[in-house]
């Protein structure tokens, strides 16, 4: 039998979501208990969002959970390179071999065709995708086109009748048929590879043999396979786990329930506590305990444990938990170093100093002005906000168009979220003074404190984020209406306005 290998790939296009962890998770612990191999590959080939930033916080959040890895792009391996921008060459060389084959075909359709086909599509309520229109292309049109350099992308075919018939490890047989499937490009026009091309040929040279992913790729699988197929090769196990939930049964996302690890690192919670937590995701210990660590789960996994019912992330129950790891797990002479570990971390209580020690005048004024850094979600009714010339809504308003555009931040850094609200505040044709008054309430907790921007940079986005959201709730909340009218806004004039 082929030594177990599992992964984990994280694409670096934003903050470390606790789904890649939850994910990294059930993968590391199955690898493990058999003997076998973990390893971290870094998902970048959609060069216009990856950032080197978003991948160092990735490895950092992962590495303070404590889930290391055997091959990765930090720790090296005989199957790398573990990024897939350094290995363009290899796609190159695979995409040869399927172009010798009939497998795949070039579409030179512009991208004005295609949205015309799909708003067709749409109007006769049919499934969207690709009409097959250089499917039938003759070779002589094909080197005509290519001698004219026009720019092409390269498709995978997909049989017209029939469906596809594939066993998950969890789920059982899984029959989709091939009509629902479309004819995804597998190589772009600048000749990079998509994700579907570059997660086939990688799993393939990288040997894993079990492929652990979230239940929204289960109508990936289709395409997989048959990659797998063009290319003569034995495809992986595929098992598809459910996905994280919000408590009304969403899918779990930032909109609704904080998502970045560093969130959880921010507000003080033990990274041994939030892997515990991802663990009763779905499974249990046989003894059905729910405080167990890392090596306990390992230990005692059984993959086909795993419930499929979706489970709910409940901020509440992770409370409760994490609690349980303060008062249980540790006594006074710990507790006291891991809090002192958790203030110090980031250099919060630091980098308020230059801005308070002007201002206080003894020790014990510093809880006042600097506290906020120390706190988790603050406190807070709609009194703390009122405001003599701002209704509620003017608040909400400020609130959340501010919290969209510090969203959009590429690089978190005091003078870019300042100079940001400045322009906010005149797009908005609103006094700074008066602008800045709700982000003050909602980010310290006061009215008056050092400089807003100073404490929105020094907190960082995961926790400003939850502080936003927290006011717009205490201020009446906005309704789905109200959220897509300002939607709206935001994306046809405000970010025009801007950038102008």
């Amino acid at each position: 039998m082929n030594r177990i290998r599992t992964r984990v790939a994280p694409s670096p296009t934003g903050d470390p979501h606790v789904g890649t962890a939850y994910i990294a998770l059930f993968n590391r612990c199955f690898a493990r208990q058999h003997n076998g191999d973990f390893v971290l590959r870094i998902e970048d080939t959609d060069s216009e969002r990856s950032s080197p930033e978003s991948e160092s916080r990735i490895l950092k959040s992962l590495n303070w959970l404590g889930l290391s890895w055997d091959e990765g792009p930090d720790v090296g391996g005989k199957y790398g390179p573990y990024r897939q921008s350094e290995r363009t060459a290899i796609y190159a060389e695979h995409t040869q071999a399927l172009l010798s084959t009939s497998s795949v075909f070039r579409c030179f359709c512009s991208s004005q065709r295609l949205q015309e086909v799909r708003t067709q599509q749409q109007l006769k309520q049919d499934t969207t995708g690709y009409d097959g229109h250089c499917l039938g292309l003759s070779q002589k049109e094909v080197t005509t086109r290519l001698n004219r350099a026009e720019p092409f992308v390269i498709r995978m075919k997909v049989p017209e009748s029939g469906e596809c018939v594939f066993n998950d490890l969890l789920r059982g047989e899984i029959r989709i048929p091939w009509s629902q499937i479309d004819m995804q490009v597998l190589i772009k026009s600048d000749g990079l590879p998509t994700y579907h091309f570059a997660n086939v040929v990688d799993d393939h040279l990288m040997k894993i043999t079990h492929v652990i992913r979230g239940e929204e790729w289960i109508n990936s699988t289709p395409k997989h396979l048959l990659l797998y197929d063009y290319f003569g090769w034995q495809p992986p196990v595929f098992s598809h786990m459910p996905l994280l939930r919000n408590p009304d049964k969403s899918k779990l996302s930032k909109r609704k329930n904080p998502t970045s690890i560093f969130y959880y690192k921010d507000m003080g919670y033990l990274p041994e506590a939030l892997l515990n937590y991802l663990g009763m995701m779905g499974w249990t210990m046989p003894s059905g305990q729910e405080k167990f660590s890392l090596d306990e789960m390992t230990a005692n996994f059984d993959l086909t444990r795993v419930s499929l019912g979706g489970p709910v992330f409940d901020l509440e129950k992770l409370d409760w938990l994490n609690g349980k790891y303060l008062r249980e797990g540790m006594n006074d002479t710990q507790f006291l170093q891991r809090y002192q570990e958790w203030l110090a971390a980031g250099n919060k209580i630091e980098l308020t100093v230059p801005l308070i020690r002007q201002r206080v005048e003894k020790f014990s004024d510093v809880i006042s002005l600097a506290g906020f850094v120390a706190c988790g979600r603050l406190t807070l009714t709609t009194d703390n906000f009122a405001h003599k010339s701002l209704d509620a809504e003017a608040l909400k308003r400020i609130l959340q168009i501010s919290l969209w555009r510090l969203e959009s931040q590429q690089t978190w850094q005091r003078d870019s979220i300042e100079s940001e609200l400045q322009k906010l505040s005149s797009v908005l044709n609103i006094k700074i003074r008066e602008f800045l008054y709700p982000l003050f309430v909602a980010i310290t907790g006061k009215a008056v404190s050092i400089s807003v921007v100073d404490a929105i940079a020094i907190l960082g986005l995961d926790v400003s984020r939850i502080r936003i959201r927290d006011a717009i709730e205490i201020l009446g909340g906005i309704s789905k209406n109200q959220l897509k009218s300002l939607e709206k806004e935001y994306s046809q004039s405000i970010c025009k306005a801007m950038i102008g």
